[in-house]
C-alpha cells in the first residue's frame, strides 16, 4: 500500500505539472512584483517525458560521452558518501547531547536554547567559513580535505532532529516506570539501558530519518557554497547554467538529488528492521 500510494503521489505531481503547463498563463502567475507560479515555456517547464528521455541521452555530443543518468548517479554516490559521514557525526553529537541533557536537568536548560539557536544560522553563509577554518588545520601528516568541510556542515543539520528526538524518547518513560526501576535498586546507567533507550526507539527512528534527509540537504548546499567538485550539488549549478540551451538536462541532477534524499531517509528503515520489537508506535519528530 505504501508503494502504491507513493507511486500515485508521483503520478499526481506529473499530472498537475502537465496540466499547469497546458492551461497555465504563458507568463506565469504574477501578483504585483511577485511571481507566484512559473512560466509555462519549455525553457522554464520542460515536458516530463522530455526530461525522462534526456536522462538516457549522452551528457554531451562528444564521442564516448556517458548517458546523463550515469553521470548523475556517479555524482549522487559522491554526495551520498559525504552525507553518510555527516549523518554519523550528527548521530554521535545528537545522542551525546541528549544523554547529557537527560542526565542533568540544568544541562537541558542551558544547552537547549543554543541547540535551537544553532539552526538559525544561514547555511549558505556558514559553509565558506567552515571551509576557510578547515583549510588551516594541519596536524602532522593529516591535512584537512574539502570534503570534510562538507561532511561537517551536513552533520550540522543532521544533529538537531536527532538530539531533539532522542531527548524526547529518553524522557518518555512515565514516573511509574522510573519508580519501578528504583524499586529494583537500578542505577542511572541500568535504567538508561533497560528502560530509557528501548522507550526512545519510536521517537528516535523518525528523527534519524529526518537527520538523514537533512544531511543530504546540507551536503548539497555545502557543495554549492564551497565549490566542491564531483558531487551532485556542483552538478546542479553547472547544468543550471546550461539550461538556456538544454533545459531538460538541468533537471537530471535535480531528480538525482530527490532520489538521493529518499534513499538516505529510506535506509534508516534497515535500522528500524532490527529494532522492530520496540517499534510499538512511531512518534513524529
Amino acid at each position: 500500500m505504501r508503494i502504491g500510494l507513493g507511486a500515485a503521489a508521483l503520478l499526481g505531481i506529473a499530472v498537475v505539472w502537465e496540466l499547469y503547463k497546458w492551461l497555465g498563463p504563458s507568463d506565469g502567475l504574477v501578483i504585483g512584483e511577485a511571481r507566484l507560479l512559473p512560466r509555462t515555456s519549455d525553457l522554464a517547464m520542460p515536458h516530463i517525458p522530455d526530461m525522462l528521455t534526456r536522462l538516457f541521452e549522452p551528457v554531451t555530443r562528444a564521442d564516448g560521452s556517458p548517458p546523463l543518468w550515469l553521470e548523475v548517479a556517479n555524482a549522487a554516490a559522491v554526495t551520498l558518501g559525504i552525507a553518510a559521514v555527516g549523518w554519523l557525526l550528527g548521530l554521535i553529537v545528537g545522542l551525546a547531547l541528549s544523554l547529557v541533557m537527560v542526565r542533568w536537568r540544568l544541562a537541558e536548560s542551558s544547552l537547549m536554547p543554543w541547540i535551537v539557536l544553532s539552526q538559525t544560522v544561514p547555511l549558505i553563509a556558514f559553509a565558506p567559513v567552515v571551509r576557510s577554518w578547515g583549510s588551516r588545520i594541519e596536524i602532522g601528516a593529516f591535512e584537512w580535505q574539502d570534503w570534510m568541510s562538507v561532511a561537517l556542515i551536513a552533520s550540522y543539520l543532521a544533529f538537531f532532529p536527532i538530539a531533539i528526538g532522542a531527548l524526547r524518547g529518553l524522557q518518555s518513560p512515565t514516573a511509574m516506570h522510573n519508580d519501578l526501576m528504583k524499586s529494583y535498586a537500578a542505577g542511572w546507567w541500568a535504567t538508561l539501558i533497560k528502560l530509557r533507550l528501548p522507550a526512545s526507539v519510536p521517537y528516535l527512528l523518525p528523527a534519524l530519518r529526518l537527520g538523514a534527509a537533512n544531511a543530504v540537504v546540507g551536503a548539497i548546499v555545502a557543495e554549492v557554497s564551497t565549490g566542491l567538485r564531483g558531487g551532485i550539488g556542483r552538478m546542479i549549478v553547472q547544468y543550471a547554467g546550461q539550461a538556456s540551451g538544454d533545459p531538460a538536462k538541468s533537471w537530471g541532477p535535480i531528480f538525482g538529488a530527490i532520489i538521493l534524499g529518499l534513499l538516505a531517509a529510506g535506509s534508516v528503515a534497515l535500522i528500524g528492521g532490527g529494532l522492530r520489537n520496540y517499534r510499538r508506535a512511531e512518534v513524529s519528530a
